[in-house]
């Protein structure tokens, strides 16, 4: 019920996983249908990049002003912060105060005047201001830090590296709210050059109780996890897509024309393959670079077909060399009886 300085971080890092959620899953997916001439209506989603503009924004962000605020000079206060966001933030369409400017909210007495509201992705949540500043302080004195790491101790030396006399630095510690937003940009950037791959986890209960369901519960989780949206890209779009070279590589064998080398262009062979197995043509879309696949019916029917013709291909290969060396076994055989019967004709 009361959130502060923490959760307020938490939320943040969840903003920006939807964030790249929605970059790599509904942007991505869309865009790529465009590059690749695929005939496609836009389908409108959430983009919740306003609301992270909102929290990390280096001039008029929430976490800019909160650093301001605990490095200036003069009297700071989590009132005086609280003011500094009525003042800058006012106008949002997703930042609420009970003093704010905005004349939409001046009537809402259920806000208290030391809390703001945030409209995050997955619904309002509020916080109150109370400790924010010292939270993000989170300052440790240097001569504390040249103490512990004066100890004889290994690991109590090892904690604090930043009391190292030849290390000294006689500039401000970073607050932590810019710390944790640093960290966040590093996984944010790690994840880019991934290939991630999503599981979203639905709470049935608030109980932690088998077999019991709350549809309403799960409904609302479904909504602001983006669920929604994501299926109908989904189904509108294609469940598979690959680039002709490789698709023509992994599936040449299920056509005459195309096994066992193709000689011309990979668009073309595997449009000639799929008009071979006779799939229908709503089933699938040439792009530019790739061959799409709408229904994963088709990719299943593809790899069955594949496993099938695999062990055809084996069958066929074991025949062949057992005729092989059947063959070489009775030419031997042939070639010993000669030499014997020639042996005995000449004493005979």
């Amino acid at each position: 019920q009361d959130n502060s300085f923490e959760q307020f971080i938490i939320n943040y890092c969840n903003e920006k996983l939807q964030q790249i959620f929605i970059e790599l899953t509904l942007k991505e997916e869309q865009e790529e249908y465009i590059r690749e001439g695929i005939e496609w209506t836009h389908i409108e989603y959430f983009n919740n990049a306003v609301i992270c503009d909102l929290i990390e924004n280096n001039q008029t962000g929430i976490l800019a002003m909160l650093d301001e605020e605990c490095l200036r000079p003069g009297t700071v206060t989590d009132d005086t912060f609280l003011e500094k966001l009525n003042q800058v933030c006012a106008t949002h369409q997703h930042f609420e105060s009970r003093m704010s400017k905005c004349s939409r909210f001046l009537n809402d007495t259920s806000l208290p005047h030391s809390c703001f509201r945030i409209q995050h992705y997955a619904g309002k949540v509020m916080y109150q201001v109370e400790g924010f500043v010292d939270k993000n302080n989170d300052l440790l004195y240097r001569d504390l830090s040249q103490a512990m790491w004066k100890a004889n101790h290994s690991l109590i030396k090892a904690l604090f590296p930043e009391g190292n006399p030849a290390k000294l630095n006689l500039k401000r510690p970073p607050t932590a709210g810019s710390q944790f937003k640093a960290s966040v940009a590093t996984l944010m950037k790690n994840l880019q050059t991934k290939n991630p791959n999503y599981i979203r986890c639905i709470k049935p209960n608030d109980k932690k109780a088998a077999h019991v369901f709350n549809e309403a519960l799960v409904c609302h989780q479904i909504r602001y996890l983006g669920l929604l949206e994501n299926v109908r890209v989904r189904r509108a779009g294609y469940a598979f897509r690959q680039p002709y070279e490789p698709c023509l590589e992994r599936y040449k064998m299920l056509c005459k024309q195309t096994w066992p080398h193709w000689r011309g262009p990979a668009r073309a062979g595997v449009e000639v393959l799929f008009n071979e197995l006779g799939i229908p043509e709503e089933e699938f879309s040439f792009g530019r670079s790739k061959i799409f696949i709408r229904n994963p019916r088709t990719l299943f029917k593809l790899e069955d077909l594949r496993k099938q013709r695999l062990e055809d291909l084996a069958t066929l290969i074991e025949k062949i060399y057992r005729g092989w060396k059947c063959r070489t076994r009775f030419l031997l055989m042939k070639k010993c009886q000669i030499v014997i019967a020639s042996w005995y004709r000449r004493y005979a």
